[in-house]
């Protein structure tokens, strides 16, 4: 069985991580997509905190092990489609239990901005796509690409470069939920 080419460019990346991560966190008996629970609050004044940052790390071999999954707009978990900020959500309370809201301007507000050279994977990238600041959303993956699911182009997750191309011009923020130390 052939891995697809945007499997194949995370190769290397994908055998360290595993390699040093060991394994990932089961997903959710129901695969229904998260239990209906409230969504994570910061203190105010204070940005979500990933508990360890290894989640990150985690994060991105999730969504990297996502690619292919249909989009469905408003989907929220993998068997029945995904939307970008659905994708994030999802991924984000399977590897680290933190239960995130399924907006993308929410989930842009609850995370700390960082500036382009902190820029790490498992970091989110936003995107305005449609006239709105945080129209959509991404996970940073390294070696400057991002994984996303948007709702064009064939409607699957997939990887995207983030200096090049289409999103390119439309990055709006960059934001983390890595420990601020």
């Amino acid at each position: 069985m052939n891995a697809s080419p945007e499997l194949n460019r995370f190769a290397p990346l994908l055998a360290l991580v595993v390699a040093a991560c060991g394994s990932l966190p089961p997903v959710s008996q129901e695969g229904a997509g998260p239990p209906a629970a409230s969504v994570a609050r910061p203190a105010p004044g204070r940005f979500l905190q990933l508990e360890h940052d290894g989640h990150a790390q985690d994060a991105v071999i999730y969504a990297l092990g996502l690619i292919g999954n249909h989009y469905r707009f408003g989907g929220r978990n993998p068997d029945s489609g995904l939307d970008c900020s659905g994708m994030v959500s999802w991924i984000y309370e399977q590897v680290a239990g933190l239960k995130l809201p399924h907006n993308a301007a929410r989930i842009a507000e609850l995370s700390r901005p960082i500036a382009r050279d902190a820029l790490q994977p498992g970091d989110l990238v936003f995107f305005n796509t449609s006239g709105t600041t945080y129209s959509h959303m991404g996970i940073y993956a390294g070696e400057g690409r991002f994984i996303h699911a948007p709702s064009t182009r064939g409607k699957y997750v997939r990887t995207d470069p983030l200096d090049s191309g289409w999103f390119a011009s439309r990055i709006s923020g960059l934001r983390t939920l890595r420990r601020d130390i």
